[in-house]
Order: C-alpha cells, then sequence, then structure tokens
C-alpha cells in the first residue's frame, strides 16, 4: 500500500512547516524525473496483479468471527518460505497492508507480453492461497472477500474504542498493522480535516428493518438509468450527521447539466463556452500555451465548438488600453475572450446544453508507425493561475469567512437512514484486488491511463462484493465510495461546508481551495496529448471536450512544469495531485531528501492519491541490480472475488482489453461527468443488472467530415449501412449514450461490437493457440454470463445467502452467526469444496490444498535414534494393516483378486 519507509513519522502539527517545500520538492523531483526516462521507449508488456487477503479467527462451536491481527506474524513467515524457494520458477511476494489482519500478495516476477503468459496467473493466485492456508493457524481462515462483515460492532478482550489514534467510537488503534506509516496517516487525516471522518452509506431496506418504518420510498424518474444512488464523499448539506444520508438520481449524478452540483447550491468553477469568431473569413481560434503565446502547429477549435475551462487573471495588450480576458482550458492551454484590441469577440459563454458542434478528435487516431506519436512540448511562461473565488480580490482570509454556503435544511424526501462509521479502518480495510502494466513509452502509458479509466465504473460495478458493512446490509455493492469517505482530509472549507474558517498558512491552498473530490476518488483530468502528422504538418491534438470538470490546480506547482517544458496536460494531472499536502513526513527526511537523484516527496503525494487508475513514472534504479522498469499504468477499481479463477477471469480480461484498444486503435473517451455519473451508480445494488452506464457508441477513430473540421461518426462495426440513431443535442453527445452491462460487453444493434466480441476478435488476429485460448474462452464465458445476468456477482450472492439464513429476521441485520456461516462458505468455495452454481455456472473449482505449496527437502542430516525407531514402527504398522487388507480381498474375491484390479495397486 503505497510507499513504506521505516523511520521516526512527524506528527502533523510538526510537519506543517515542511508541507509546502515537499509539495514543490516533489515537482521538482517529477521533473528530474521525466527529464531523465522522458525520452524511454520499446518496452515489452510485463504485467502483474496484487491480491489482499484478510484473516479472520473462527470458533465453529461458537459461531463466532474475529479479526486475527496476527498478518505480520504470517508476512514474516511467509517470505521467510519464500526466500528458501527462489528456485521455483513460481513464487509470491507478500507485503503488509494497512489492517492489522491484512496481507497483500502479487506473484514474485511478473507476467510477459506472451499469450501462454495468461495462464500462469491463475495458477499463481492458486499458489498464494496454497501457501497463505499453511501458514495459518488451525481456527484461522483468510477467504478472498472485500471486508470483515462485523468490523465496528465486536471487540476481542484487549481492544478499547477512543484510542489516540483513530479516535473512533467503534475500532479500536490495535486494528491497524503496526509500521509508522499506517497510524500515522489515520492520525493525520482526521487532524488535518478538523474532526472524525464522516462516513455515512444507504443501509438496506427490509420487510422488518426498522430504521425504515413509516418512510416514503424514494423515487427517481428519468432515463433506463434512473434509480436512486448514494453520491459518496458529497454531504455538505448535514456534514455532521450519522444516521441519515443524502440520496441522488441517476440521471443527474454527478453534474448537473446547468453546471452545478447536484444537490447543492454552491456552483462549480467551470463553464462552457462556444468558439465564434465573429470575423468574415475566420473559422477558429489558436490555443495559447500560456496568455499569448499561440501554439500554431495545434488541432484548435473551430466556429461552433464547444470549450470548457474558467476564467484566469487578465492581461493587458501592447498599447495597455485594453484588458485581455483569458480561459484557462481543462487541457490546460488557454483562449481569448476577445481580440487583442477587444472588439471582436472570440468565446460566447453558454449553458450546459449548449447547441453546437464538436470538432474533438482522436489523437493518432490515423497513425501508421510509432513514430507518429509524440510529445508536443509549448514554449512560454506560465503566469501565475487565480482562483474563481478570489477574482473580485477577497483574500483568503476573506474567502474561508463568507463563502457562500449552500441551505443546511436536507430534503427529508432526499434522506435515508445510514450506516455510519468513522475510522480510515473501515475504508482501507477493504480488500481490492488491482492490475498493473508496463507500456511500451510515455505516450503509450497516458493514452491507456485515459482509457481504461472509463472502464473503471463498469468494471467495478461487475465485481461487485461489498454488501455487508458493521453488521448491517447496505444498500450499495461496492467498497469505493467506503474508502473515499474513509480518508478523505479535507478541511471544512475545501468540502465546501466551513461558515467560518482561518486560513492556514502552511496548509496546500491555505486549506480553502475548494476540491470537489476525496483524495480517493475517481481520475478528474484525461491526460493522453499525441501527435497525428501522416497528413504533412505536425498537428498538436488535445483533448478538451471530455475534461468537463472541475480541477483544482496548485498555480505555482503548474506554473513549475509548464516552465520546465512538461505539455499542458500532463502539467495539469501533476499540479491537481499536488493540490494534496503529505500525510506522513518523516524526521530528518525533508530538505535532507535530493531532488535529483531522489523521488520520495514526489511519491508521498502520489502514492497517497488514491484514484481508479494510476500513472507511474519509471522509478529510480539505486543500484545496477534494480530491475529496469518503464512507464506504468495501474487499475484499481476492481473488488475481490472469492474464487481464483474468478480473479484471474477479470485480471486477464483487463490486460487482453488495453491490447484490443492499442491494436484496434480504439477510442473509450466520453466526458468525465459522465464517467463520474457511473461511478456513482455502479455503487448501488445490483448494479450491474438494474442499472444503465454511459458508454462510448463509436469505439472505433473518428474520420474526417465533409467540413474538413467537424468529425463524421460511423462506426466501422456497423452492418450493411447500420448506424446508431443520433440522439438530441451537440455532435460529440451522439458518440456516447447510456447501455446495460449485457450491451457493454455483448453489443449493441449493428454498430457497437461489445467487449466479449472484440476480445474473441483479437484473440483471432494474434492467432492465439489453442491451450490458451481455451481457458480464455472459460474466463470470457463467466463474465459474459456475468455481464447478461446469467450468474450473480459476489454481492448479490452473499446478499441472498444472509436473506435466506435460517437465523435472518429480515432487519438488515448479520448477527455473529449469520457472517460466521458466510464466510466459512466463502472459505469453501474459494478452496473448491464447495460448489454455488450461481456464482460460477458449470465452472468447478478444483481444490486447493495444501500439498504442493512449498518444495520438501532431501535432508541429510542425522536422524535423532529414537526417530528413527518411531518411524520404522510407524511402517511397520502400515504394513501390517495392508497384509491383513490383501487376505481379506482373497477371501471375498479368491486368488485372482477384485475385479477392479485392487490386489495389483495395493502393494506392502
Amino acid at each position: 500500500m503505497g510507499l513504506l519507509k521505516v523511520g521516526e513519522p512527524k506528527t502533523f502539527d510538526e510537519s506543517k512547516p515542511d508541507l509546502k517545500y515537499i509539495r514543490y520538492a516533489g515537482i521538482r523531483q517529477f521533473i528530474s524525473t521525466f527529464r531523465r526516462v522522458e525520452n524511454l521507449n520499446g518496452e515489452e508488456l510485463l504485467w502483474g496483479e496484487e491480491v489482499e487477503y484478510g484473516i479472520f479467527a473462527v470458533d465453529p462451536a461458537k459461531k463466532t468471527l474475529r479479526l486475527s491481527l496476527r498478518a505480520k506474524n504470517v508476512m514474516d513467515a511467509l517470505n521467510s518460505k519464500e526466500r528458501s524457494h527462489l528456485h521455483r520458477s513460481e513464487g509470491c511476494n507478500w507485503v503488509p497492508e494497512y489492517g492489522a489482519w491484512m496481507i497483500e500478495a502479487t506473484p514474485a516476477r511478473p507476467y510477459t507480453g506472451f499469450s501462454n503468459d495468461l495462464l500462469r496467473v491463475e495458477p499463481n493466485m492458486r499458489l498464494r492461497r496454497s501457501r497463505l492456508i499453511s501458514i495459518l493457524a488451525e481456527n484461522e481462515i483468510a477467504p478472498t472477500v472485500t471486508c470483515y462483515p462485523l468490523l465496528g460492532t465486536v471487540l476481542s478482550g484487549d481492544e478499547h474504542v477512543r484510542g489516540e489514534v483513530a479516535n473512533s467510537e467503534y475500532v479500536s488503534d490495535n486494528i491497524i498493522n503496526p509500521h509508522p506509516r499506517f497510524g500515522t496517516l489515520t492520525r493525520n487525516i482526521r487532524t488535518r480535516r478538523g474532526s472524525n471522518v464522516n462516513i455515512r452509506v444507504p443501509l438496506f431496506n427490509d420487510t422488518n428493518t426498522p430504521e425504515f418504518e413509516g418512510m416514503e420510498p424514494l423515487s427517481c424518474p428519468g432515463s433506463a438509468g434512473s434509480g436512486s444512488v448514494w453520491p459518496y464523499g458529497r454531504q455538505e448539506t448535514d456534514p455532521d450527521g450519522k444516521t441519515t444520508v443524502m440520496m441522488g438520481c441517476a440521471v443527474t449524478a454527478l453534474w448537473d447539466d446547468s453546471g452545478s452540483r447536484a444537490g447543492s447550491s454552491d456552483p462549480i468553477t467551470l463553464k462552457k463556452y462556444v468558439v465564434g469568431v465573429e470575423r468574415t473569413g475566420a473559422v477558429g481560434v489558436f490555443y495559447r500555451s500560456s496568455p499569448g503565446v499561440i501554439v500554431a502547429n495545434a488541432d484548435w477549435p473551430r466556429n461552433g465548438d464547444i470549450v470548457t475551462g474558467f476564467e484566469v487573471a487578465s492581461t493587458s495588450n501592447d498599447n495597455g488600453d485594453h484588458k485581455q480576458r483569458w480561459v484557462r482550458l481543462q487541457n490546460g492551454y488557454y483562449l481569448p475572450m476577445t481580440s487583442d484590441d477587444g472588439t471582436v469577440t472570440l468565446l460566447h459563454p453558454v449553458g450546459g446544453n449548449g447547441q453546437s458542434s464538436s470538432s474533438v478528435r482522436r489523437a493518432n487516431s490515423h497513425a501508421k508507425d510509432d513514430s507518429a506519436v509524440r510529445r508536443n512540448v509549448s514554449g512560454g511562461g506560465t503566469p501565475t493561475l487565480v482562483s474563481k473565488r478570489s477574482n473580485s480580490g477577497g483574500s483568503l482570509n476573506t474567502l474561508c469567512s463568507s463563502m457562500e454556503l449552500p441551505d443546511t435544511q436536507m430534503p427529508r424526501k432526499r434522506t435515508r437512514p445510514a450506516i455510519h462509521m468513522d475510522a480510515m479502518a473501515f475504508g482501507m480495510g477493504c480488500c481490492c484486488l488491482q492490475v498493473t502494466f508496463q507500456n511500451r513509452d510515455v505516450e503509450e502509458s497516458r493514452f491507456i491511463y485515459d482509457q481504461i479509466a472509463v472502464l473503471a465504473p463498469i468494471m467495478m460495478a461487475l465485481t461487485a462484493s461489498t454488501p455487508i458493512l458493521k453488521g448491517r446490509l447496505a444498500d450499495t455493492d461496492c467498497r469505493w465510495g467506503i474508502i473515499s469517505e474513509s480518508v478523505d482530509d479535507r478541511t471544512p472549507a475545501e468540502r465546501g461546508v466551513a461558515n467560518a474558517q482561518d486560513p492556514d498558512p502552511f496548509l496546500s491552498g491555505e486549506g480553502c481551495r475548494m476540491l470537489y473530490k476525496s483524495r480517493y476518488d475517481s481520475i478528474s483530468t484525461y491526460i493522453y496529448q499525441g501527435v497525428d502528422d501522416n497528413k504533412g504538418p505536425t498537428t498538436d491534438q488535445v483533448i478538451n471536450m471530455y475534461n468537463d470538470i472541475p480541477v483544482a490546480v496548485d498555480e505555482e506547482a503548474y506554473a513549475m512544469l509548464r516552465k520546465a517544458g512538461i505539455d499542458p496536460a500532463l502539467s495539469q494531472h501533476i499540479a491537481h495531485l499536488f493540490v494534496r499536502d503529505p500525510l506522513v513526513v518523516f524526521k530528518g527526511s525533508v530538505e535532507e531528501v535530493e531532488d535529483e537523484t531522489m523521488t520520495e516527496h514526489f511519491e508521498s503525494i502520489q502514492s497517497t492519491n488514491w484514484q481508479t487508475v494510476r500513472w507511474k513514472p519509471p522509478p529510480l534504479r539505486l543500484t545496477p541490480n534494480d530491475p529496469h522498469i518503464g512507464w506504468r499504468t495501474e487499475f484499481r477499481s476492481m473488488e475481490m472475488q472469492l474464487t481464483d479463477f474468478e480473479n484471474a477471469a477479470y485480471t486477464v480480461f483487463v490486460v487482453l482489453l488495453t491490447r484490443v484498444i492499442i491494436a484496434f486503435d480504439l477510442n473509450l473517451y466520453v466526458p468525465l461527468s459522465r464517467v463520474d455519473a457511473n461511478m456513482q451508480r455502479a455503487h448501488s445494488r445490483d448494479a450491474a443488472h438494474t442499472m444503465s452506464f454511459f458508454f462510448r457508441r463509436h469505439l472505433a477513430p473518428l474520420v474526417e467530415g465533409e467540413t474538413g473540421f467537424g468529425v463524421a461518426y460511423k462506426s466501422i462495426f456497423a452492418k450493411n449501412g447500420d448506424d446508431s440513431t443520433c440522439s438530441g443535442g451537440i455532435e460529440e453527445e451522439n458518440s456516447y449514450e447510456e447501455m446495460t452491462m449485457k450491451e457493454i460487453f455483448t453489443g449493441k444493434g449493428g454498430y457497437f461490437p461489445g467487449l466479449v466480441p472484440l476480445v474473441h476478435s483479437y484473440l483471432d488476429y494474434i492467432s492465439c493457440d489453442c491451450v490458451t485460448k481455451k481457458k480464455l474462452m472459460d474466463y470470457l464465458s463467466v463474465i459474459e454470463k456475468r455481464a447478461k445476468g446469467e450468474l450473480l456477482t459476489p454481492a448479490m450472492w452473499q446478499r441472498k445467502f444472509v436473506r435466506e439464513h435460517p437465523a435472518y429476521k429480515f432487519d438488515s441485520i448479520v448477527t455473529e452467526e449469520i457472517a460466521y456461516d458466510l464466510m466459512m462458505a466463502c472459505k469453501e468455495i474459494g478452496e473448491g469444496t464447495r460448489h454455488e452454481p450461481e456464482l460460477l455456472g458449470n465452472f468447478m473449482i478444483d481444490r486447493v490444498t495444501t500439498n504442493g505449496a512449498y518444495d520438501t527437502k532431501l535432508e541429510s542430516g542425522r536422524v535423532d535414534s529414537t526417530r528413527l525407531v518411531d518411524l520404522l514402527n510407524r511402517y511397520a504398522a502400515r504394513a501390517d494393516i495392508g497384509v491383513r487388507r490383501r487376505c481379506s480381498l482373497r477371501s471375498t474375491y479368491g486368488s485372482l483378486g477384485p475385479p477392479n484390479g485392487e490386489f495389483q495397486d495395493f502393494s506392502i
């Protein structure tokens, strides 16, 4: 879990004077790293996955289920055995996780870019399970479930609440991993926030759930994707509540079309503008790398295009007689509001429903070779950007004390009973499945980052496995929002709920900059920026239409990055990460860390921005023996599955999708507002089968329209001229639509092929060998059946198990007896001793045992005489049993023995 460093951490108050230094040292370290490895290319595909385990102590006689806080001892024993098995071609690596009952495991060596390595995944996961089981005590189990279902409801004899670290009303500090990083994170998050974290998840309404008595059902009108959703991390109207949670509707999540946060009167900083140059012969506006510096080779926006951004500081023209107003776009570039002399208006503010065409095109959509993709760096200085809330000239102190606040009266019709949790352990105590890829070069890593960010909520919904929290059935199925709220260190002002707060000069943005998301959330900006020069002049392609949500940036960090030659899109991404403060500062590791050769400060903030996808620069090689590692992207949204078969299936599927996207040159972009809406929908109960999701209907590269400026959406997958029906709205809105999970995975009409058929086509394209393909067909089959609703998600299976349990009273309460039986069933399913057709259909799981987990060494040491005699006596006893067995068989069947040949197979 992130950067693990040994040392003595400072308290948050002690670290405050160091925060600014670390933030900007982190920027300097990134710049140094980027310059050093920017031109790395031709890297082979290497990849890996992470599986996290929770260890539970059980008492079959009493049917109790407790946390086993022995993870460190178990991990040390496992790693010791790994060191004695380095001769094995397959091995495991065991590392600590947040909880004292948790362990993370990865393969000892990465998987490669050959198809037969896809067959390594499941056996290695089975090996990890087998080795873990072999170390556990007789009363311990480690099923691959997302969370401990009773966390916060039961305490062991030596556990006490209200510890000095978590200060939790429900859990003890003892359950936190003893490594100093984890306790420091827990303490500093609540210290910076000014209170304990406040996690509220909607409670499931069953027949006898008392909290819902007399409450009217929540109804949401709208489209096929309508339904109530949990707007996690956005409870601004009731920041201190515990018993209720505000609910939203799928049709308005996350940002509504008017540009306001759903359910809040607090406007967002983002605005939309239509390009309209009111001058004969003018067809558009050049991008600027900074105000006044034209990017002449850019794929600039044309008249009628809609761009999104916000106004920044004005500048004067050469004569000083006109104040030029600038819009900083969400791709990091700038556009002027008017001509230099102020006589011609170039950008016109519009509402979210502005009727205009878009000329956004896929970067590198027609590239024929690798050289066609390269980074464009635009020169020019960058002015200090001005926050929207300080445009009036008010200071941050004024901002903190006079912020316009949303209505504090929560609409009762939109609230529902909540499961309340108050500590980081409730979120970071969740296990998950993650996949990391090494990419060919920096451009591919950025492109894949964008593409799989769109897939993150889709895959999370399909792998959903978190229906029980704090001993209650939740009305959600996924963990993500719980973790998001569990590490939300934003100050009240940063969350938009403060009515009076003094700025803190030590904090980023003085603790007053509006931050729209927790540091654990979905991504807030796409980062790819490629080039297509096949038609002559180099054309810098940038994505602006899709970056349509607010992106808070550290203005000074952004200026440093641009001055260093980092392109606007990537500068924006890094400057967005660095609006956060470092949470763990070690004594003796502040100014002592060298910026040119170390990355500790960069990683300190990078590793505590937990987003659905993480972009990872190559790490430093401190010694010649350190492995060479390239540019990577990490896919982080998937939930734990009960079996290694399922975990391997989803891992392999995601890897294959990245190959499909690159090989077939596909384009998955949708506006990030729609990705965020999908994240909210994905949390809903049985979202995979009840919700629809925004997805791109035209996956193929976009082609030039007849005007030469627009885009023509014609799918290459269309059959006999069949294409999707265009909806109303701007042209770019016709590139995506709401689809069911079945349609996303199996196809829709004649224009959208579906993800599973695309993977099948790719396997045919590479001429995948029959042995590998046979296994992959099993994986694709179970994924397709889940998407079609023929098989249950783990969350729905667990919910069904609870509701069918004899002890369940339909009151949404999961008793310890029920939890014990559920976890034992999950253990048996994972180890292959119990088959559940509703989960796996006809796919049978081979039994996982400890046999073969480790090699048996041919010992040559002297055997003690007493031990030798004992071994010989045991052998003699087995021989005597064999003789009597053979005599019994002869008396029954005669000298020829039994017809099944047991005589021949039985030897003494």
